[in-house]
């Protein structure tokens, strides 16, 4: 080619930028492909995004599916990092009961620090400020009635608001997760806070939907599964403007505690202990102890706030839709429950021997609906072994419960809805170990006991007190197959009748 008097051969010049590009191809898939010695097999994807386009909508699913290539124990390079998957109950109880010491840490997700700034609870690495805060937390909801018979007394009252706000419907089909929400909101409310709402209160319910809407949002909840293996992409359009919109949720909702805890400095009597605020506050006057802090505080409350909520909430809308697409179990817990209380009587903890296929339809409930399908990940704090693999110091760990509740190795037809699976010949309940909602180990739920005796007692009056039917103007049941599936798996809104008993 002559240009300007010059000869340039285009091959000769371009050769080698193209070896150049073949090399440093070679050298990034050499790269990326390569394993540390004696690590568990799984697959690693393609470059910068490692197995993130493959996993589909519901991850948890795709992981135990791979369990049948890879085993139980898989490293899965999910964007930038690997993350080490434990696909079944064995691996898990080994992890995170046997070496919880090991297993028991919390990664640096950078969204979530940019939000919790190294305060609350869930979010904590492994250490004494999260030993300290753990054992605080523990005997403080204790100390307020938190697995007590004053507690359900307290929840007690709080099932007749709601079902007096469920009969205020008058027969007609609605929505009802908004005032599930309000009503599960309040016991823990009352605890933390040191106050309930009413459910016609407008700010109360902003609050609730800021608090709410990030993980009720497909959208967003897909974007923060995502922001969690890849926190790059939260600084590229248009994910950018969904971290954007997270934060500003957010901060509403620490304004609101933050004025719930001015109000509590305000008006602290150190004679009367009247709620969690008021017992950390204690703490804190004491002077003598950097971990208790107006930070921590309002990190630990709204952490307690959303998972109190949430989650429970989240199990009861599933419950109602079981009931909906199982109305043989509606029936069959119905006549169990007036068998046992009436039509008029008060439903007790101390029911629960007396009510097996009651207590069965819940254990299947959490078994069947899993609400954290891969809990919270976990981090080793140092190098250790697993099932004679060689895991590195500061890995991510995702515990599969999801793959647990569905193992086709230890349940039979997993897919189905069958409480009587733990119903024995002698028509008692049988628990299972391997149903294991909030996790094992250390780091189990916090609000386990609370958010147990929500369910019983909720349910049990809800179903004592109404026939709960499908909308009839809508052309099917709602989906109890699908979901909204982010940080955990909650059903779409849906729409019921809830006929007076």
């Amino acid at each position: 080619m002559n240009i300007l008097g010059y000869n340039f051969d285009l091959f000769d010049f371009t050769q080698p930028i193209a070896h150049l590009a073949l090399i440093a191809l070679v050298v990034l898939l050499t790269f990326w492909y390569r394993r540390p010695p004696n690590s568990p097999p799984g697959p690693r994807g393609i470059p910068l995004f490692g197995v993130l386009i493959f996993v589909g909508k519901y991850m948890e699913r795709t992981l135990a599916k791979w369990k049948n290539t890879y085993g139980s124990i898989m490293s899965v390079r999910l964007g930038l990092r690997d993350i080490l998957v434990l696909n079944d109950f064995e691996s898990i109880n080994q992890a995170l009961v046997k070496q919880q010491a090991t297993f028991s840490g919390r990664p640096h997700l950078k969204l979530l620090d940019e939000i919790t700034k190294g305060g609350g609870i869930a979010s904590l690495d492994y250490g004494d400020l999260w030993k300290s805060q753990r054992k605080f937390g523990l005997m403080t909801l204790r100390g307020f009635g938190v697995g007590k018979k004053s507690m359900e007394s307290r929840v007690s009252e709080e099932v007749a608001c709601l079902n007096e706000a469920i009969r205020s419907e008058n027969g007609k089909a609605f929505d009802i997760s908004n005032v599930l929400h309000k009503a599960i909101s309040n016991n823990i409310c009352d605890v933390i806070l040191g106050k309930r709402f009413d459910y016609d209160d407008k700010h109360f319910e902003e609050v609730m939907h800021q608090l709410l809407s990030p993980v009720e949002d497909q959208l967003t909840t897909f974007a923060i599964r995502i922001f969690k293996v890849a926190p790059w992409l939260g600084k590229i359009p248009p994910m950018s403007f969904l971290v954007s919109r997270i934060g500003s949720k957010l901060r509403f909702v620490q304004e609101f505690i933050q004025n719930v805890i001015d109000e509590h400095e305000q008006s602290y009597d150190k004679e009367n202990m009247r709620d969690f605020i008021d017992a950390f506050l204690k703490e804190m006057k004491k002077g003598d102890n950097k971990d208790f802090s107006n930070h921590q505080l309002l990190q630990y409350i709204r952490q307690l706030f959303f998972a109190g909520t949430e989650t429970t909430s989240s199990t009861l809308n599933w419950a109602l839709l079981c009931l909906l697409h199982y109305p043989e179990s509606q029936k069959k817990m119905r006549e169990e429950i007036i068998d046992v209380i009436g039509f008029e009587g008060i439903a007790s903890m101390s029911h629960k021997s007396s009510m097996p296929y009651t207590c069965a339809f819940i254990h299947e409930l959490m078994r069947y609906r899993t609400l954290a399908p891969l809990s919270v990940f976990h981090k080793t704090n140092e190098d250790t072994e697993l099932n004679g693999y060689f895991i590195p110091k500061n890995t991510l760990v995702a515990p599969n419960i999801w793959a647990v509740h569905n193992d086709p190795e230890y349940w039979e037809e997993p897919e189905k809805f069958k409480p009587e699976r733990f119903i024995n010949e002698k028509g008692e309940f049988v628990p299972s170990s391997h149903v294991i909602p909030f996790s094992v180990g250390p780091r189990h739920c916090l609000g386990e006991q609370l958010a147990r005796m929500e369910v019983f007692l909720f349910l049990i009056s809800m179903v004592q007190k109404f026939e709960f039917l499908p909308d009839p103007e809508a052309k099917e049941l709602p989906d109890i197959d699908d979901g909204v599936n982010g940080g955990g798996f909650i059903p779409h809104s849906f729409r019921l009748v809830a006929k007076q008993m």
